[in-house]
């Protein structure tokens, strides 16, 4: 018989970001980045995936229906004091499962190293600002974060769509309602849920994912009705996100989407997390402003990603970011070492970095 209880609280106990539940595996815990065994369990085996099973669909229909006819389900499980993720599929015609612990408290923003340019423009009436990343990249609580910092310091009405609801938010200043995404639950869709945001005299909307042309369409629609849209996409650069967004149109449509992007969207940040020299886990953010040299680079009709990268490092004074400025620095700091910086670019890029680390440096002996 699997204690799924005992799991849980080791978890907690040891700070663990996520759990792996896996037939035929003892159940396993991401801790800083690193996947751990709890050696103290027993090996899963398929009847206690079942047992794990009805542990997390507690017997809702709903949730069971979607699950058999997908073969997959997110949900979210309050546990003792925490929130978890629940992602559950199939592995050789046995369910699995992927718990993502989300914490009571965020993380002070202050905290999190996320440029003051992102917090500035995010104080804008209308426009579309994107968090982006990879999975684990800290999307989530990047997009936690802000909406808390606008919520303790301004008066709006924030509404945000999610699947699921993972940090549950009280209004302070401003007034939060959130919306879980999904069969049976407050709106079926993302694109529904931004559409009927027009309707409900919103200042800010926060779509936890666009993943689709029809969100997408959502998205622009609601900016240029004068609203603040905040978006995550699952993109590994701000070059990558421009070109992500585009292709999500027929060529026949990308002029005009490239258009209505050039003036809506005004800040990409796109951000990665590494374990840092002490043990922890450091934000290494790129930030790209769209002024009016970025936004005539969207215009082009191709779109060049070296254009969009040259863009952003040389004109660093309008609040724009590089990513080898961000690893110079965190190195430079002593946060990271060499080779984990040489191992988040492109080989052709480290001669700039090496650059950019001697002038960083030398700037440093100065103020010494």
């Amino acid at each position: 018989m699997v204690h799924i209880d005992k799991i849980l609280e080791e978890a907690i106990e040891r700070d663990a970001s996520d759990v792996h539940l896996i037939c035929g595996l003892k159940p396993i815990l991401r801790i800083i980045r690193d996947l751990v065994e709890i050696k103290t369990a027993d090996v899963l085996t398929e009847e206690d995936m079942s047992e794990i099973y009805d542990f997390f669909i507690r017997g809702n229909v709903d949730k069971d229906d979607v699950f058999n006819k997908t073969r997959k389900l997110d949900m979210s499980f309050e546990y003792e004091t925490i929130r978890l993720r629940v992602n559950i599929s199939y592995a050789n015609d046995v369910p699995t499962f992927t718990l993502r612990l989300i914490k009571s408290e965020l993380p002070p923003y202050d905290s999190l190293g996320i440029p003051d340019v992102v917090r500035t423009i995010a104080e804008q009436p209308q426009g579309l600002i994107l968090v982006t990343g990879k999975t684990n990249s800290g999307k989530t609580t990047t997009l936690n974060a802000l909406i808390n910092e606008i919520n303790e310091n301004d008066n709006k009405k924030i509404l945000t769509l999610e699947n699921p609801v993972e940090y549950r938010h009280k209004s302070k200043k401003s007034v939060i309602v959130q919306k879980e995404i999904g069969r049976g639950k407050d709106s079926l869709s993302y694109s529904d849920g931004v559409k009927n945001s027009l309707r409900e005299d919103c200042d800010i909307v926060v779509i936890g994912e666009i993943r689709d042309k029809e969100t997408m369409d959502a998205a622009i629609e609601t900016a240029e009705s004068g609203h603040l849209v905040i978006g995550t996409l699952h993109t590994k650069s701000c070059a990558e996100t421009l070109d992500r967004m585009i292709n999500f149109y027929e060529i026949r449509d990308q002029a005009s989407v490239k258009y209505l992007l050039s003036s809506l969207l005004k800040v990409v940040l796109s951000q990665r997390l590494i374990k840092g020299t002490n043990g922890k886990l450091v934000l290494i953010p790129e930030v790209m402003v769209v002024d009016n040299i970025v936004s005539g680079l969207i215009r082009k009709e191709k779109l060049g990603t070296s254009e969009v990268e040259d863009a952003i490092q040389s004109n660093q004074d309008k609040g724009n970011i590089s990513l080898i400025n961000s690893l110079a620095k965190l190195f430079v700091e002593e946060r990271i070492t060499l080779d984990q910086a040489k191992a988040q670019i492109e080989e052709k890029n480290i001669e700039i970095l090496n650059r950019t680390i001697m002038q960083m440096k030398i700037k440093k002996d100065k103020r010494i």
